[in-house]
């Protein structure tokens, strides 16, 4: 790409309405387009056009609009001509414009050039994919206030507070024979502590906002026999998986999507845990494993009958996955089930017994609760704020040390990933990797 391209692409395909928008950018839009359209378009006016070939005759006819750069959605001067032909037509209008001197726009090349111009940030442009890609009204009123500026917004207001921290700390390295506390070393850690409750905060809610977008990644595991396929069964409200008494049945690992009240979830029914000389089982077992590694959350489920048993089976399985719910299966098999403790939820596959309060607990693990100021969120916003978070903690360190040079350089990096989010410090690899997601025409 160069500054002196003009892109053209097909930005909206013909809907009930009938309307096609073709959408030119760059330095030739105006002259394209009033070429085309055989007028002169002034800004912001729409003009209705005939919009004509290159023997003048007649494509399509529809609405042109023309707004002057910078005022428009790339920076550029952009035209928009809203026709109300079929796919063909609308493919034809594009390569007349081609003709003229514009280029097909590359996936997300509007929205990279919105960015380049700073129309949006990084997160802002990410969240135009979000918004379009939206499973749910949850998920796109997320990506929409991200497209806002909300998220972009709370990510500046931390990244003032680390720059303000940055400043006081390297002050103070002038006066490095000074204790830290005579040079406002009181204050400043009050600051560290705000910044680190402040970015926790954030992480937190942008994981929140992360499965807003992704949904639940839900990994089924226990022991052979535990009733992990009946319980996916009943959950999917359909025979998806093979159950019977026999254990190690599941061999492979099964991907069924489900929706709890708008919520999205992805659940994943793996091969039972135990050590096997069964090369098929112990390929299902291994498998188990690695869809565990990328679990949001895991339901652990156990015979209510051996609990003990299937509880030590599978417990070590479970470190480092970030939220386990414990399911005491088979409810319908005890005679007198006991109370179980808080946190563990007593159910039935078979029966149903218990599944209503699932449902529950997994639509409030989902984020389906009220979210009312939630932003969309991708798992590179996450990385970032963990590295942020860190580097802030090795500062935080460092500066009760009075180690003022180590710890002036961890808020850089603290700075640093936190700017990675809005993109204001970036790689070509990392903009042509996302943009490179994006629709054509957006």
């Amino acid at each position: 790409m160069t500054a002196a391209d003009t892109i053209v692409a097909i930005a909206t395909a013909p809907g009930e309405g009938g309307v096609g928008i073709v959408r030119l950018s760059g330095p030739q839009a105006l002259h394209i387009g009033q070429t085309v359209c055989a007028k002169a378009l002034a800004v912001r006016v729409a003009r209705y056009a005939k919009f004509l070939d290159g023997n003048g005759d007649t494509l399509d006819d529809g609405v042109a609009l023309y707004f002057a750069a910078p005022a428009s959605f790339t920076g550029e001067d952009v035209v928009e001509l809203q026709a109300h032909g079929g796919p063909v037509l609308l493919q034809e209008l594009v390569q007349r414009c081609v003709a003229l001197g514009a280029r097909q726009a590359l996936p997300g090349e509007f929205s990279q050039r919105a960015f380049l111009n700073g129309k949006l940030d990084l997160a802002q442009a990410e969240a135009i994919a979000d918004l379009i890609a939206a499973s749910d009204v949850r998920a796109a009123r997320a990506a929409r206030r991200s497209l806002d500026g909300v998220f972009s917004r709370r990510v500046n207001a931390v990244m003032e507070q680390v720059l303000a921290i940055r400043v006081h700390v390297e002050a103070a390295i002038d006066f490095a024979d000074e204790p830290l506390e005579t040079l406002g070393g009181s204050a400043l850690r009050k600051q560290m502590d705000a910044v680190n409750a402040a970015l926790t905060q954030l992480r937190r809610e942008a994981e929140r906002g992360k499965k807003l977008r992704d949904g639940l990644h839900v990994v089924l595991v226990g022991p052979p026999n535990a009733g992990k396929s009946s319980l996916l069964n009943a959950l999917a409200g359909s025979d998806r998986a093979i159950v019977t008494e026999i254990a190690g049945t599941t061999r492979d690992t099964l991907h069924e999507t489900i929706r709890i009240d708008g919520v999205e979830l992805t659940l994943v029914d793996t091969a039972g845990l135990r050590e096997s000389v069964d090369v098929i089982e112990a390929e299902g077992i291994r498998r188990a494993r690695g869809e565990l590694e990328r679990a949001d959350l895991a339901l652990a489920v156990v015979d209510a009958r051996a609990i003990g048993a299937g509880r030590a089976a599978v417990a070590d399985e479970l470190v480092g996955v970030p939220e386990v719910l414990w399911l005491y299966n088979k409810l319908d098999l005890l005679e007198h089930p006991a109370p179980f403790p808080e946190g563990v939820l007593g159910i039935s596959a078979r029966t149903g017994q218990g599944l209503e309060a699932l449902h529950q607990r997994l639509h409030q693990l989902a984020g389906g609760a009220d979210q009312g100021g939630a932003f969309s969120a991708r798992q590179r916003h996450l990385t970032a704020l963990a590295s942020a978070l860190d580097w802030l903690q090795q500062a935080d360190a460092e500066m009760q040390l009075e180690r003022l040079e180590l710890a002036a350089e961890a808020l850089v990096r603290a700075h640093d990933a936190l700017g990675e989010i809005g993109g204001r410090v970036d790689a070509d690899s990392l903009l042509g990797h996302i943009f490179s997601t994006f629709c054509i025409g957006k």
